[in-house]
This record gives structure tokens, C-alpha cells and sequence, in this order.
């Protein structure tokens, strides 16, 4: 059967606020896409990935997640962290300073998938937020 026709699935890692969970959130990210029989979404699903959630590393101090959901031929990815605060807004990328080490990752997101956004949460005493991104299989 192909994947597109599948029950839909998610996976979630929790991951700690540490740089190393950026690499595993990226395997882990792409086991699941080959397993799951999506090995043509495997790099860019890698790519946006690991921007969302070196964000949640990088400018949070708390605990984050990933979560990987695929339903009706749409793959989401995104990243939960506990800071309440909107992410930035993504520049465009060809206006950003070539010499930045930083303010690419939301506009690559923006860039690379068929759709992306935010919303805050609250559940169970918990805060933070979610900011995910989506891909159509081709």
C-alpha cells in the first residue's frame, strides 16, 4: 500500500535543552521517514527539523520535543519548547547579512515547506509553545 493511502501516525522525542538532541532529533527524524517508506521527504524534513528544533535548543532554557505526524499525504513536523514567546519573524533570506551566524533557521522553514506556523500552549499547568511546518508528499 503506499504511504500516502496509510493510517495516519506520530512519533514524539522529548528531548533535554542540550545541542547534542539536535543530532538525534535529525536520525531519529530520518529512521522513522525511511521506515515509514518516505525516503523522497527524508532531507528536507531533515533540514527543517533541525532548524525548528535548534531553535527550541538555542533560544529556550527548558526541556523541548519533536513531533513527527503524517495524515492524509501531509507530513508535520515541529518543535515544542516551554518559552510562551512567539519565534522571531523569518527574514527573507536573500536580505540577510551574509556575515550572520544566526536569523536563517524560520526562513528557511519558510522557504522550504508548503506551509509553516506557531501557536502558543497551555496544558496542565504547562506553557510554551509549538511552531511546525508542514510537507505534501509528491
Amino acid at each position: 500500500m503506499p504511504e500516502s493511502e496509510a493510517e495516519p501516525w506520530e512519533y514524539s522525542l522529548y528531548i533535554p535543552n542540550d545541542p547534542r538532541a539536535v543530532t538525534v532529533s535529525r536520525r531519529t527524524l530520518r529512521l522513522i521517514l525511511t521506515m515509514h517508506g518516505l525516503i523522497g521527504l527524508v532531507d528536507v524534513a531533515e533540514l527543517l527539523a533541525t532548524e525548528l528544533v535548534s531553535n527550541a535548543v538555542r533560544h529556550t532554557k527548558g526541556p523541548a520535543a519533536l513531533r513527527v505526524r503524517w495524515a492524509a499525504g501531509v507530513l508535520r513536523i515541529g518543535a515544542w519548547d516551554a518559552d510562551p514567546e512567539p519565534p522571531e519573524p523569518p527574514g527573507v533570506l536573500g536580505l540577510l547579512d551574509g556575515e550572520s551566524e544566526e536569523g536563517r533557521g524560520l526562513a528557511l522553514v519558510r522557504a522550504c515547506a508548503d506551509l509553516w506556523g506557531w501557536h502558543p500552549l497551555a496544558r496542565h499547568g504547562n506553557r510554551g509553545k509549538f511552531v511546525w511546518c508542514e510537507l505534501a508528499a509528491a
